[in-house]
């Protein structure tokens, strides 16, 4: 039998498990960041968007910079500035390598297209 302040002691640890773990899903999904918005920017990175083109199939990035990790060049990595990002694209003066970025990648994507390709972006650096 347990004594009521191991009791206590246990359902906070638990307690604080359970926000940690929340956290951490806060952390990987943004708002918007379903599994199936990922899914979907996943499909338009690689395929229509073109992002696959300069960022590599992988996303570690080849004429443009490496997504995957917790660099950013341009912003502070949220899912906002990432939608941004991709909307505005970034012009050459302010481009790492002085090769632009156009606006959607210069893609036809539309802005809801956007925002599932900055959740799978901010999926893949945001572990």
């Amino acid at each position: 039998m347990l004594f009521p302040a191991r009791l206590g002691l246990l359902l906070a640890l638990a307690a604080l498990a359970g926000a940690g773990e929340a956290a951490a899903q806060d952390k990987a999904a943004p708002a918007g960041g379903t599994p199936a918005a990922i899914a979907k920017g996943d499909t338009i990175f690689h395929k229509t968007g073109l992002c696959y083109a300069c960022h590599g199939s992988n996303a570690e990035g080849t004429i443009g910079p490496n997504l995957t990790d917790a660099e950013w060049l341009h912003g502070d990595g949220s899912y906002d500035m990432i939608v941004a990002t991709v909307t505005s694209g970034i012009p050459a003066e302010k481009a790492k390598k002085g090769v632009p970025m156009p606006a959607k990648g210069g893609s036809s994507i539309t802005d809801e297209e956007v925002k599932a390709v900055a959740a799978y972006v901010y999926s893949l650096s945001h572990k």
